[in-house]
């Protein structure tokens, strides 16, 4: 599987250490940034970078990094198409993908250590998407998407 990540420069540890995870796992990566931990960067840029991959095809998944984890999924999720999750363990991390469908995980560097995100990353890769009584919720979800492109026009 083609998995994009980003993260700002707080996230930037955790996004290489899940890379190199996920290099392990057989997955190939696409790094969409930021390159070190020291400059500080902006956290939009490099979840809009994540979710525009995903949509466009360039990646399969997508995982970002912020501090919080909050901030990047939201500027992800502002990319039409986008369902950014942030998740805090294992159990949000498998629910996010089972029932929301989650194609973008995010994860803050600050509240989740570096082995709780391995495992929540395993769990959101290994969950299935539901396409039974969640899948209409995700239809609703997706249509807002289109509610909100059709109001631009």
């Amino acid at each position: 599987m083609r998995i994009a990540l980003g993260s700002d420069h707080a996230g930037y540890d955790l996004k290489a250490h899940l890379a190199s995870t996920l290099e392990g796992w057989g997955h190939e990566i696409v790094d969409l940034g930021t390159d070190n931990a020291t400059d500080s960067v902006d956290y939009p840029d490099f979840g809009a970078a994540v979710g525009q991959c995903v949509v466009s095809g360039g990646a399969d998944l997508g995982v970002c990094v912020c501090g919080s984890g909050i901030g990047i999924a939201i500027a992800a999720n502002k990319v039409s198409g986008v369902r950014a999750a942030t998740v805090h363990d294992v159990t949000s991390a498998h629910l996010a993908r089972e029932h929301n469908h989650a194609n973008v995980l995010c994860l803050g560097s600050r509240l989740t250590g570096p082995t709780v995100a391995v495992e929540a990353l395993r769990a959101w890769l290994d969950a299935i998407p539901d396409t039974g009584r969640h899948l209409g919720r995700v239809e609703k979800i997706t249509a807002l998407d289109n509610l909100l492109v059709d109001q631009e026009r």
